[in-house]
């Protein structure tokens, strides 16, 4: 490997400890001096044993960022290590405003890319983690252009006691009170269990459309991201997350107004209470499915949260209310394979995630309303950026008596949308394995992969399609082939880079 410039690792003892080496120090390591690695008193800190390899994300150059990772690698860095520095080096340099998205992004793909890493191949299971590590690179770029924000160290003098910690949360929340949010996220994410953040996380979360579902994604990845890389970092997670949660794009306080982002969050808290009790107990009904997916073609907010609770009163199991949410998002990209639609299928696949995570009863009804509030909020923003075509995804049929061949798909996926999809519908209607579909999936997304939204939906789409009711598994692939990546497509520098290295 070539010099390292002087700020690109700390001290001997951090970096080697951090770098997995035993030994003296690297002949290309040059000496650092105190000052050099002196963090800012002012500035967040994160735990000894993953500061360093934060710092070295940080302070490295991103034409040189991927040859310094893959050197850590090979000296003993591992994966775990690496993807909570990356998680914590985005969370401290990208600021989530003026809106949760664009350079945020770099914190939002990183659970996105971990799913894809973990079903890839071993000969690219390395792949996703270095792609967003230089995704992140050109965010942090990005944000020194547009201030250079760095997540602040906690008010200490201000922290509420630990017993009221998760209640001044909830109620900082509530209010949109950023300083009292920030001190009371930092400490409850010290007393409080994963599952009580959740909640009051997941309920502030979901309740504005502001961001086109970027908060809920936001928690739904944060969580999952700490399950891999240990609750020990929660407290700067909690503090961003509250941070993101609150950001209302410049309009007075949403708790004394009545914005329209705001609307269909508070009429379904009462519509929740409405719900029986038994609602769980509700029979599966894939016909029902179908249903949701029409009424979501034509609802407003509240009318589709409506219509679901009258579905659940009639004993419908929440799964096929679901499957028919899901479908809804799938056939949004179908009609309009752009961004909002996809966030159609990122936002659901989050909700979905937090509606089988949270532990109150009431919330979890609340989400599933929310949800489908959601889309009709999607397909009306959707609507605004150019008119839907009348696409029906139920309608779509299967062609042939065998299913295609799975390179065959995806030498069609982009070239020619509509013919890709009803080749994937076929597939899974004539006994396709949908293992190797969705394997070929996400390796097209490794190698033509160039942007945050290509790891955040192929892995959203495949995790759904997994979970949707076999019945319409294929037509939900179908739907969101729109937008995954195709084998006519160019592989991308990185991708060509990486694998020369590895």
């Amino acid at each position: 490997m070539s010099t390292v410039s002087r700020r690109k690792f700390l001290s001997v003892s951090t970096s080697s400890a951090a770098l997995g080496v035993v030994g003296t120090q690297p002949a290309f390591l040059p000496l650092l001096s105190a000052q050099e690695v002196k963090i800012a008193s002012d500035m967040v800190r994160f735990r000894p044993e993953i500061e360093p390899l934060v710092r070295l994300l940080e302070d490295t150059a991103r034409e040189k960022i991927i040859d310094v990772v893959i050197s850590a690698i090979r000296s003993g860095t591992s994966y775990r290590e690496l993807l909570a520095a990356l998680f914590l080096a985005a969370i401290r340099n990208v600021q989530p405003r003026p809106t949760v998205g664009f350079k945020f992004h770099s914190v939002m793909v990183v659970h996105a890319a971990h799913q894809a890493s973990i079903a890839a191949s071993d000969d690219a299971r390395w792949l996703p983690l270095l792609w967003a590590i230089d995704y992140f690179k050109s965010a942090q770029a990005t944000d020194v252009k547009e201030g250079d924000w760095t997540m602040p160290a906690v008010n200490m003098s201000r922290l509420p006691s630990p017993e009221r910690s998760l209640a001044t949360l909830g109620q900082a929340l509530t209010d949109w009170d950023e300083p009292a949010a920030d001190v009371a996220a930092a400490a409850a994410s010290r007393v409080s269990t994963s599952s009580q953040l959740l909640d009051v996380y997941a309920s502030s979360a979901a309740r504005d459309f502001r961001s086109i579902g970027h908060k809920a994604i936001y928690v739904s990845g944060a969580f999952r991201t700490l399950e891999v890389i240990g609750w020990e970092h929660a407290e700067p997670v909690m503090r961003s997350l509250a941070y993101a949660i609150l950001n209302h794009t410049g309009e007075e306080n949403p708790s004394l107004n009545n914005f329209e982002a705001d609307r269909a969050g508070r009429v379904n808290w009462e519509l929740a209470e409405t719900i029986s009790p038994q609602w769980l107990a509700g029979k599966l009904n894939p016909n029902v499915s179908r249903d949701v997916l029409a009424a979501l073609r034509e609802l407003s907010p509240t009318d589709a949260s409506t219509l679901v609770v009258e579905l659940l009163n009639k004993e419908i199991s929440p799964r096929s209310i679901y499957d028919g949410v899901l479908l809804a998002s799938a056939e949004l990209v179908m009609r309009q394979p752009e961004i909002v639609p996809l966030h159609a299928v990122t936002t659901s696949n989050a909700m979905h995630h937090l509606f089988h995570s949270v532990s109150d009863d009431r919330l979890r009804r609340w989400i599933l309303l929310q949800n489908a509030s959601f889309l009709a909020h999607f397909r009306i923003a959707a609507t605004d950026r150019g008119r839907l075509p009348d696409s029906k995804l139920d309608q779509l049929e299967s062609h042939g008596e065998s299913a295609p061949l799975v390179d065959t798909i995806f030498d069609t996926v982009r070239a020619d949308r509509p013919s890709a999809a009803e080749q994937v519908l076929t597939y899974m209607q004539r006994g396709g394995d949908i293992v190797p579909l969705i394997r070929k999936a996400r390796e097209l997304v490794f190698s033509k992969g160039t942007d945050s939204h290509d790891y955040k939906f192929s892995s959203a789409a495949i995790e759904d399609a997994i979970a949707i009711d076999p019945k319409w598994r294929g037509h939900y692939l179908a739907g969101c082939s729109y937008l995954l990546h195709g084998s006519s497509e160019k592989t991308t520098t990185l991708s060509e880079r990486v694998r020369a290295a590895t």
